[in-house]
């Protein structure tokens, strides 16, 4: 079909065009498709590489009113705006994402083929009226997503993970792996991460929480941070971060970089994936072995998953205390067997109740966050490894959350407190000259 036969459509348009819901109809997309295919007939590229964002924008603008007056195509002034739109997100950003991605209030998209694309508010999946023209129109997204981080997908390597400009962490997995066809996943991160604040006001933890932690992370306390998919490890891992002290040096270790440290002195290291011969990985584990050479106070890792369990504890063991790490677990005892695990990957040969010497030694806090049913994410538990019972680790949980129950609405009913025991690190948190009272410790102080 020629570019005029398809602008003949804008009758049908017009009247798609008439409600929200219509802007995604077959026809609007047809004309958007034709609209874009005209634009990269006319524009010259090497021009545009001259040109700042806004200019090509202004450019891009013009280019579109123009071929809109060319073709009379008989679009109101709205509807006009709404093609210009369309057509800057698909030439400068990432297509029909781009309304998502400029909603606060989104924290997860996950397009399901070129069809379906959901999202994630307040905790809750919902459907969208956002589609792609087809796969190949999801692919050319997904492309230029990770092409921008140095990764690539196709058929020889059909994952990748990668980030966006903001951050964000984005998953993708595209055929014969995936067998609709391609998915995305993106794990929002707000370009201003959550304070420690807004975690109190949204009820994910109690002040005297707070002040433990604040005196964890300037006594040097090594911490390992538990949870599931999606319920906030990365989040309470930037809040802590807070709280080392700005003249500390830190280095990150991540896959895909995403922790916002606050910190001046902060050194991002990230993994790197095979090429397409399979040379040139780097994985975690060599980046903390580097890492140790750089003269880190701390170490942070973005997520213990493999063989850098156990460097990571040598590190902790060996002058490099207050260091943090994510690991993905169920509770806090379930964390401490998955490292005990990753040791064991490592090819050490320890026996386990030497692994769980080093664990013990190296870990003195775990922190296990959740994700409620509601969607409600908290700090259900603080717990600190005091020391080994014959071979196994005992552990004393400090603070804890206990659900009572769920209301009408589906919301979670419960509260938090003190199990009234207290830390034996609360010693060293002294003689760092960060105390903390003892009545912060008291079990009869409870939290909604």
């Amino acid at each position: 079909m020629s570019l005029r036969e398809r602008l003949a459509l804008a009758d049908d348009v017009r009247a798609a065009c008439a409600t929200p819901a219509g802007m995604a109809s077959a026809a609007y997309r047809e004309l958007k498709k034709s609209m874009h295919q005209a634009i990269l007939d006319r524009i010259d590229l090497e021009r545009l590489k001259r040109l700042t964002p806004e200019q090509f924008k202004h450019e891009l603008a013009l280019l579109v009113q123009r071929i809109i007056e060319e073709e009379r195509i008989v679009l109101n002034q709205s509807e006009r705006h709404s093609l210009v739109l369309d057509i800057q997100h698909e030439m400068l950003g990432f297509g029909p994402l781009e309304p998502l991605l400029a909603d606060p209030g989104v924290s997860d998209i996950l397009v399901n083929t070129h069809a379906k694309v959901y999202v994630e508010r307040a905790g809750r999946l919902e459907l969208t009226a956002v589609s792609f023209h087809d796969d190949a129109h999801l692919m050319k997204i997904i492309e230029k997503i990770v092409s921008r981080v140095g990764r690539r997908v196709d058929e020889s390597s059909p994952m990748v993970d990668a980030r966006l400009p903001d951050g964000s962490r984005v998953n993708a997995i595209i055929p014969p792996l995936a067998v609709d066809g391609p998915i995305l996943s993106i794990r929002r991160f707000s370009a201003n991460p959550l304070s420690i604040e807004q975690m109190l006001s949204y009820k994910s933890l109690t002040p005297p929480m707070i002040d433990v932690l604040r005196a964890l992370g300037r006594a040097k306390i090594n911490i390992l941070i538990s949870g599931g998919t999606g319920s906030g490890k990365t989040t309470l891992l930037n809040v802590l971060s807070g709280f080392i002290p700005p003249a500390e040096r830190i280095v990150t270790i991540e896959d895909a970089a995403e922790l916002q440290m606050r910190q001046p002195h902060v050194v991002r290291l990230e993994t790197r994936p095979p090429n397409i011969e399979g040379r040139g990985e780097v994985t975690q584990r060599s980046l903390v072995r580097n890492a140790l050479r750089m003269r880190p106070d701390r170490i942070i890792l973005g997520e213990v998953r493999g063989a850098e369990a156990m460097d990571m504890l040598q590190a902790m063991n060996t002058g490099h205390e207050g260091s943090l790490a994510t690991i993905h677990a169920n509770s806090p005892r379930d964390a401490l067997a998955r490292l005990e695990n990753m040791v064991g990957m490592a090819g050490a040969n320890l026996t386990p109740r030497a692994t769980r010497q080093q664990i013990c030694s190296a870990v003195t806090v775990v922190l296990q966050v959740s994700r409620l049913t509601d969607g409600t994410r908290k700090l259900v538990s603080l717990q600190e490894i005091t020391g080994m019972e014959g071979d196994m680790l005992a552990m004393h949980e400090i603070f804890r959350y206990e659900q009572t129950g769920v209301d009408e609405n589906g919301r979670v009913c419960g509260h938090f407190c003190a199990t009234g025991l207290r830390p034996r690190f609360a010693d060293r948190l002294r003689t760092f000259g960060a105390p903390v009272p003892d009545s912060a410790f008291d079990p009869d102080r409870v939290f909604e």
